[in-house]
């Protein structure tokens, strides 16, 4: 390269009439260059010098009326004579407003290339920031744009139902009739409709929406996505104008947080059976459950005998401590007494899993028909097979339900005789269980006597195996209560003589006993054989207490599901609809989610069996039943006792019902 000075000096410039630069390198007349420049200089510095004034009158506070009315006064114009523009003295405009790609307004920025000229140097001197008035107004939540997307099939998890060049030009069809439609929406809308239309991007995202709802259901997808096209292609404007107003309606119920529930919240009911307490004991006997077909269920009626014990045994050592996770379903080895080489508990690592149950959603109205429905979890969400799970625990656990193999841990026992409880009130009970090396273990009891829901006892367990999880989601244990319980010692007996004693007094701290089996012992102290038992799900209850009872009021059997086992109905389901009660809320405490609690899962089966005793009253009521002080009458020459009768409440709740049976049921005893 070459330097340009002083080469071209000698040489007239082409543009000499014209030519503004301040140091052209062509040769000028003399003094002409010089006088251009000293212009252009002067107007430069007019400008500065305006703008600058005007930044710091806005920036200035304005205390009166006369300071907003000073007027701007250049040295440049009255240097040269010019009278001020009436563009200089009007009322400003705010800025001009242009719409986006993304369907918002935004003000309107000239460019310095619109705002001078080449050909008229002075106009430069009536440029003037145009600043738009802030007035005060409520921020509107604004509606986050719409993904940039191209006009192209979206990839799917599921193997396509036609070729890529097929699925475009769907697509593509779907996209211009929507195109069409919206386009003469805007022609002709007015400022109310003018909401109404969608942006390009947001066209593109609704036939791609339309597209993949279509795919998955790859039998009918072509005739899916062939019928909507039809369906725009035949659509008026007035037709697509509705059809947006149903969309509108539907994104701002969505977006618009509801203040007031849709359905009204109505208040608990009160449990009113119209009878007293010995009459609604006598009522008890028709609400047994019968144990008859249900050790398939996970019921045991019989103690195992020792060579089943002997086989389970056996089968351990040749497993050699191999078990599937009951989360993750992984295959892991579990070390009961600890792994030489590290002292850990069980193989495999982390776990990382769903711990809530999968659900079908509910279909959507908008729901092309035949469309695939995907299962997800109550968790998170998800849906099954889009990750491995939105929870992780430090190792992998599981459950033992083989009879055999549980009584090898510690075997079942029959409720013996107790004389001194013959005539003792039901009582209720309810388990929590946590995970160990031997499956999952007792690690709370609580049982409250019924119908009163006086607290007998309320107690942790220390399980037989090294504990791997406490289950602390549901079970409400944490390790600290584990580690800091003082052992259980029996409540003083209550004598009317000291006033300062009451029955059974619950402590402030739950204590702990050392085994199942001790718990077992303190529950038989207020049984015996003939004694009612009322839970939910009493198996698992019975199972890890290692107890055999023949008395039970299970209310997963009193109130069955419609399928039948083993599908049952959860407790916090029952509560809701039959007594309009809220339980098993969890809540978060010192960052750990508290889990059940016992005590109220125990009162709650005891209290759905009350409103059910009052349920049965009004039936035998009205087939003639009266009262007669404490006793209960039948009706006139009828041989019927107070025992259960077949047919009567939560029978054939061990089979599946036919749909007749189901409405029956709900009709006489709903």
């Amino acid at each position: 390269m070459f330097t340009s000075k002083g080469l071209f000096s000698a040489i007239e410039c082409p543009h000499q009439d014209t030519c503004i630069l301040p140091r052209c390198i062509f040769k000028h007349p003399n003094g002409d260059l010089a006088s251009k420049e000293e212009l252009v200089k002067e107007q430069n510095r007019a400008v500065i010098q305006e703008y600058d004034d005007y930044e710091s009158r806005r920036k200035r506070q304005k205390l009166d009326e006369a300071s907003n009315s000073k007027k701007i006064t250049s040295p440049a114009l009255a240097a040269s004579g010019l009278t001020k523009p009436s563009s200089l003295t009007r009322t400003v405009s705010p800025p001009l407003l242009k719409k986006s790609q993304n369907g918002f307004t935004t003000p309107f920025k000239p460019s310095p290339t619109q705002t001078a000229t080449k050909e008229s140097p002075k106009s430069s001197l009536m440029v003037k920031p145009i600043i738009a008035s802030k007035t005060p107004e409520t921020k509107l939540p604004l509606k986050a744009a719409p993904k940039v997307e191209a006009l192209n099939p979206r990839q799917l998890k599921t193997p396509a139902p036609a070729t890529h060049g097929m699925r475009f030009n769907l697509l593509k069809a779907l996209h211009d009739q929507l195109k069409r439609l919206n386009s003469e929406l805007k022609k002709d809308a007015n400022d109310a409709e003018e909401k109404l239309v969608l942006s390009d991007q947001a066209v593109i995202t609704r036939a791609l929406d339309i597209e993949q709802g279509a795919a998955s259901t790859p039998s009918i997808y072509s005739n899916l996505v062939k019928n909507k096209i039809l369906q725009y292609k035949r659509m008026t404007v007035i037709q697509w104008k509705e059809e947006r107003e149903k969309d509108m309606a539907k994104e701002k119920a969505a977006s618009t947080p509801s203040t007031t529930s849709s359905k009204t919240k109505e208040p608990p009911k009160p449990i009113e059976t119209g009878l007293t307490t010995k009459q609604e004991l006598s009522l008890l006997p028709r609400l047994h459950t019968p144990l008859t077909g249900l050790s398939k269920h996970g019921y045991v009626t019989s103690i195992p005998t020792q060579a089943d014990i002997e086989d389970a045994r056996k089968g351990i050592e040749a497993a050699k401590g191999w078990e599937v996770c009951d989360r993750c379903k992984t295959r892991f080895q579990v070390f009961p007494e600890r792994r030489e080489e590290d002292g850990a508990l069980a193989s495999g690592g982390s776990c990382t899993y769903h711990f809530g149950k999968p659900y079908w959603p509910e279909r959507s109205v908008d729901d092309p028909k035949g469309t695939k429905r995907e299962k997800r979890f109550r968790c998170c969400g998800e849906a099954m097979g889009d990750s491995a799970g939105c929870t992780t625990s430090p190792c992998h656990v599981f459950k033992v339900s083989e009879v055999k193999r549980l009584a090898a841990i510690l075997q079942f026992e029959e409720t013996p005789e107790n004389p001194d409880k013959k005539d003792a009130n039901p009582v209720c009970i309810d388990g929590e269980m946590g995970y160990t090396v031997f499956g999952l273990e007792l690690i709370r009891l609580t049982a409250t006597s019924w119908p009163s829901g006086e607290c007998l006892f309320d107690v942790l367990v220390k399980p037989v195996g090294h504990i791997l999880d406490l289950n602390t989601r549901y079970s409400g244990v944490n390790p600290q209560d584990m580690a800091n319980a003082p052992p259980y010692t029996p409540p003083p007996l209550y004598s009317p003589s000291k006033s300062n004693l009451t029955p059974n007094p619950t402590p402030t701290k739950l204590q702990i006993v050392a085994s199942p089996s001790a718990a077992r012992t303190l529950l038989f102290d207020h049984l015996s054989s003939s004694t009612p038992i009322i839970g939910h799900g009493l198996e698992n209850d019975l199972n890890a207490t290692r107890l055999i009872h023949r008395t039970i009021i299970d209310t997963a059997l009193l109130f069955p599901h419609k399928a039948g086992l083993p599908y049952r109905n959860g407790l916090k389901m029952l509560m809701s609809t039959h007594l309009n009660r809220t339980i098993q809320t969890q809540k978060i405490v010192d960052g750990q989610m508290e889990g059940h609690d016992s005590k109220e899962d125990a009162n709650a089966a005891g209290e759905l069996v009350r409103w059910r005793v009052g349920e049965e009253w009004g039936r035998m009521r009205r087939e003639g039943w009266s009262r007669d002080g404490d006793v209960l009458k039948p009706p006139k020459g009828s041989e019927i006792g107070l025992g259960r009768v077949s047919g009567m409440v939560g029978d054939g709740a061990g089979r599946k019902r036919s749909r007749e049976e189901s409405s029956k049921d709900e009709i006489n005893y709903g």
